[in-house]
């Protein structure tokens, strides 16, 4: 998957590409506020419905430009084609609104490589923290946040309010440290012997009996396979917001993963945690060493690592092994490719490798 673009000028994408959704976008400004470099994307989110832009990567749109000073063109609901010109992003405390149903999660994935690259700064990012189609706050705190330390980079998130879908309202801050030396290297084949399942269930407004009724479920459904696991139910802050949560971490040897269920109006509480556990049942059937979404996320810090963005760092290469590879992750390689002097391999099995292009 070689690029074939320069690494040092505008980048022209097609939004079209891959899974053609958000993620492209996100990833675009991420990226050009760490290179520097603008980039000019047609048909946005063109295999989504509907296409175009939506409030929430309207958020991230704007989310970029005030952490940098940076400028965009064609930055409106419903608009199929951007142009973004990055400033020098700025450590600093910001305020962001995402809306009601937007991921606050994903906004915050979007800027903390970059604010992390420039110093540090403070996030209060204020939107949906437990949404479908998301990194539930759970899930970025409990997996994807350890990953990142492993990188060199660290934050210290802090949850005000749940928010989940439609209503939003949710709100989280977090604190989001300089980066520190980087990893020479990062070798993550298998995921080594199971140490611990944690299954842990919240409610947000709601009676707490749907927290015990989900994790009972969950530990039953879980004990069928012949997985044993320990479960905390605790309630959630929220304001006009209401819902529920299932999440479940695995920790193993060498690496985390985690699993999300939410609930819905009219959804047995007992349907949500079962859910949660069949898709960890799932995972522990295949043989990657990380979760299908983890085998996505990991990309970008792999890429700046083999770019030599956090630091000098010999060979600076990243290989593991993801539980699916799915188009998520090859439209990732692919956009990462167009800005980073990077090569991204992936075998159709599973393995991966992030090395200097």
């Amino acid at each position: 998957m070689a690029g074939d673009d320069r690494h040092d000028g505008p980048v022209e994408l097609d939004g079209s590409e891959g899974e053609g959704g958000g993620q492209i976008l996100r990833s675009a400004l991420s990226l050009s506020l760490i290179t520097g470099r603008p980039f000019h994307m047609k048909h946005v989110r063109a295999n989504r419905q509907p296409p175009g832009l939506r409030p929430q990567h309207l958020a991230c749109v704007r989310g970029a430009e005030a952490i940098s000073g940076g400028q965009s063109e064609g930055a409106a609901v419903g608009a199929s084609e951007l142009r973004f010109q990055p400033g020098p992003v700025r450590p600093g405390n910001y305020v962001i609104e995402v809306g009601t149903a937007g991921s606050t999660p994903l906004l915050f994935q979007c800027l903390f490589y970059p604010l992390a690259l420039a110093g540090g700064g403070s996030l209060t990012l204020r939107g949906g923290t437990h949404l479908p189609h998301s990194p539930s706050y759970h899930y970025v705190v409990g997996v994807w946040l350890p990953v990142a330390r492993a990188y060199g980079m660290n934050a210290s998130p802090r949850l005000v309010n749940a928010g989940f879908y439609p209503e939003g309202s949710g709100e989280f801050v977090v604190e989001v440290e300089p980066v520190r030396e980087p990893p020479s290297r990062v070798e993550l084949p298998a995921r080594g012997t199971l140490n611990d399942i944690s299954v842990n269930s919240f409610v947000g407004g709601l009676p707490f009996s749907i927290a015990e009724r989900q994790s009972k479920a969950a530990v039953a459904a879980l004990r069928e396979r012949g997985i044993y696991s320990h479960a905390e139910n605790r309630p959630m802050p929220t304001t006009r917001s209401v819902g529920t949560v299932t999440f479940i971490l695995a920790q193993f040897e060498n690496t985390l993963a985690g699993f999300t269920a939410l609930g819905e109006r009219g959804r047995p509480a007992e349907e949500v945690g079962r859910e949660a556990a069949e898709e960890l049942a799932r995972f522990m059937e295949s043989g990657g060493a990380l979760d299908e979404h983890l085998g996505d996320q990991i990309l970008l810090p792999a890429a700046l690592l083999a770019a030599g963005k956090l630091g000098p760092a010999s060979p600076a290469t990243t290989r593991y092994t993801t539980q699916r590879v799915t188009e998520h992750l090859t439209t990732h390689a692919w956009l990462i490719e167009r800005f980073l002097p990077v090569r991204v391999t992936v075998e159709p099995g599973g393995a991966v490798e992030v090395a200097p292009a």
